[in-house]
Formats: structure tokens, sequence, C-alpha cells
């Protein structure tokens, strides 16, 4: 059983991790769905708490935590990039910032830092409705590969919601 402490490393959002905590928790498939569902319910200003704990596309999470680690390993693709690349996106999380007031959230896991620079410049173009639609899937995905890792999934890196 998954415990809330681990919880937390899947989603920064206090609302999603009181909500997901007192459901049962003995399978994965239903952890994942109460996950899904508790997401949409959200209200923005606890996506935005969720978002605060990502760290910007080419920027390595700083310490030891579980969540850190993850964020490491999900973000790998950008680590062999060319200089030039990695200085696009950090022009296009700038412009990104700038646009929508949040950091620029994708699932990095399997995706190469051109794959990540291409839809952070194809989602520049979004409204804010749009973009925040945007959000709420790709938060999804990421909080359903964490809560898969945490449960020994062996689709931790297939299976999307």
């Amino acid at each position: 059983m998954v415990g809330e402490g681990e919880l937390a490393a899947c989603c920064a959002s206090r609302r999603w991790l009181a909500a997901v905590a007192a459901r049962p928790r003995g399978d994965l498939g239903a952890l994942r769905e109460t996950s899904r569902r508790v997401l949409r319910e959200l209200e923005w200003a606890d996506v935005e708490e969720a978002l605060a704990a990502h760290p910007r596309i080419g920027e390595r999470a700083e310490g030891r935590t579980r969540e850190a680690g993850w964020s490491r390993e999900e973000q790998s693709g950008v680590d062999g990039a060319e200089a030039d690349l990695k200085a696009a996106l950090v022009e296009g999380n700038r412009a990104y910032e700038e646009r929508f007031g949040h950091v620029f959230l994708i699932r990095a896991s399997g995706r190469s830092a051109l794959e990540m620079l291409r839809e952070l410049r194809e989602r520049l173009g979004n409204d804010a409705e749009t973009e925040r639609r945007v959000v709420r899937a790709e938060l999804a995905e990421i909080v359903d590969l964490r809560l898969a890792r945490l449960a020994g999934g062996a689709d931790a890196e297939g299976e999307g919601p």
C-alpha cells in the first residue's frame, strides 16, 4: 500500500494529496483513477501549487528527495542536448513564463529535448484557457507515471491517462 508521504512525491498539491490519501489505495488502477478525477476537479490555484514543485525543463532538480530524483530522470532527454538547443529551451521557458505566469509543464519522460522545445513553441500560441487544459493533462500524465513507479507498475513509462 502506498503511504501519504509517498503520494506527496507524486503531486505537490495539498488538496490532491488530501483527496487521494483519503480514498482506498489498494490497487494501482483505482489509485490512478482517483488521482485523475481529483486532478480534473482541482481549482487552478491548486494546480499552480503543484506546478511550483516542478523545475523548468532543462534545469536539474536539487536535493535527494524521491521527487527530485524522479524529476532528474524524467528530464534526462535534455542531458545530451547541444548547447544551442539548451539555450533555446531557456529562452522558451522565459517566454512561456512571461506569457502564462507559471513554469512550462510537460511530461518529459520519453521525450527528447527537441520534442519538448517543439511542444513549448507550439503551446506558446495557446490562449490561457486552452493552455490550462493542456497543463492539467500533462500534470495528470506525470502524476500517473509517478504513481505507477510507486506501485512498481510495469507500465510506469508506457500507459498514460
